[in-house]
């Protein structure tokens, strides 16, 4: 039925993709000649309105850097694998963060951007695209790729060292040292940062006061034990050396709002689901959202599906943060992702032409996919796998 009323709209209108395969075709026949789905301006800092809609590819050694533990959804990683080559879209959420970062000043408390919209919309993507461009201006990344995992399916939970009631998740703690590590060790080891006291973690172990700051994120790998606390110190370290002027932090989050929601997946020996606040791995970065500190940004994405499945009927902010992870970040810019405009979608389909993601097409297709997708990027992606 959808395809019949897809063709009758394309005998009384005419379509703006009608001619997606011709053009896909001649673009790859000139010699030479870019695709105008794409764009060769790869530094991201640059990217505004004349690179809307347009992908660009990120080298593989950024990616490496970046996205090896996290950052890039799974259907996502599946497609680059597909493709053999990482290309991100150029969309206005991302270019409207870039443009208030360069006319931000550092000197004022930190902002706080709050990424919110439909399932599938391309939030997470967003997030990568930010942390590509964080990486290139030289910003310490703080990246959480998926902050309900830990709250949902821990590796590992033991009771917590420092704080009594509470639960650490030692193993979760270990690897995001590790996933920090990759994506900061070399900027760290050039920026020369210290702690700024001793850390003490047994009669026997302690990170003295000057130490190199890599030597907390060593100690919370090597003693998975003390990751937890580890990353405690490392948040409030950075904290300090932001303020200071002796590093700039971007702090990236995706799902967010399960920080405040009622209760977790972890359950005590009582089979009492413990709340947000008693696992001890998450209030660093429930700490380090707070605008107490300069010389950062926080970009961070709320979603409906960050331990929410009974809190579904919105995708605002306040909804989703509950009153008190609202008033936590108030004030801040919230940034909402959409759908695919007209211009996305034209690009995107002529991206999955290009890479054979569509293989078999009939006139019309376009329309089709348009109305069954609803411009939703994943919808599209996954309707699109089967042509």
């Amino acid at each position: 039925m959808i395809r019949s009323m897809v063709r009758c709209a394309q005998v009384r209108g005419r379509s703006h993709y009608s001619s997606v395969a011709a053009t896909a075709a001649a673009n790859k026949s000139a010699s030479g000649r870019l695709d105008e789905f794409r764009t060769l301006e790869t530094n991201a800092d640059r990217h505004g309105s004349s690179t809307l809609g347009r992908f660009y590819t990120i080298p593989a050694d950024a990616r490496k850097q970046i996205f090896t533990y996290g950052g890039l959804p799974k259907s996502y990683e599946r497609q680059i694998k597909t493709f053999n080559e990482c290309c991100l879209m150029v969309r206005r959420p991302a270019v409207e963060i870039i443009e208030h970062l360069r006319v931000t000043d550092f000197s004022r408390p930190i902002n706080r951007f709050v990424l919110y919209g439909e399932d599938g919309a391309g939030k997470s993507l967003t997030l990568a695209h930010l942390l590509h461009y964080g990486y290139q201006q030289q910003y310490v990344l703080v990246h959480v790729p998926w902050l309900p995992n830990w709250l949902k399916r821990p590796k590992e939970t033991a009771n917590a060292n420092s704080v009594e009631g509470a639960l650490d998740l030692p193993l979760d703690g270990a690897a995001w040292l590790v996933h920090f590590k990759n994506q900061n060790g070399a900027l760290l080891e050039r920026l020369g940062l210290t702690v700024s006291r001793d850390y003490v973690w047994t009669k026997r172990e302690t990170t003295p006061a000057g130490a190199p700051l890599m030597a907390l994120v060593e100690h919370g790998i090597s003693r998975a034990k003390f990751s937890c606390d580890a990353i405690a110190g490392l948040v409030h370290e950075l904290k300090q050396h932001s303020t200071a002027g002796r590093a700039r932090t971007m702090v990236v989050i995706d799902g967010y709002n399960a920080l405040f929601h009622p209760h977790t997946r972890i359950q005590t020996e009582n089979k009492v689901r413990l709340t947000p606040d008693r696992i001890t791995l998450v209030q660093p970065f429930r700490e380090i959202t707070r605008n107490d500190w300069t010389n950062g940004v926080c970009v961070l994405a709320v979603d409906r599906l960050a331990l929410t499945e009974d809190r579904m009927a919105s995708t605002l902010p306040l909804y989703l943060l509950y009153r008190e992870g609202f008033e936590h970040l108030d004030p801040f810019v919230p940034i909402r992702v959409d759908g695919y405009d007209e211009t996305e979608f034209h690009s995107c389909i002529q991206y999955y032409l290009d890479r054979k993601w569509i293989q078999t097409t009939e006139p019309g297709f376009d329309l089709e996919l348009k109305a069954l997708s609803c411009q939703n990027p994943y919808q599209l992606m996954q309707l699109c796998a089967s042509l």
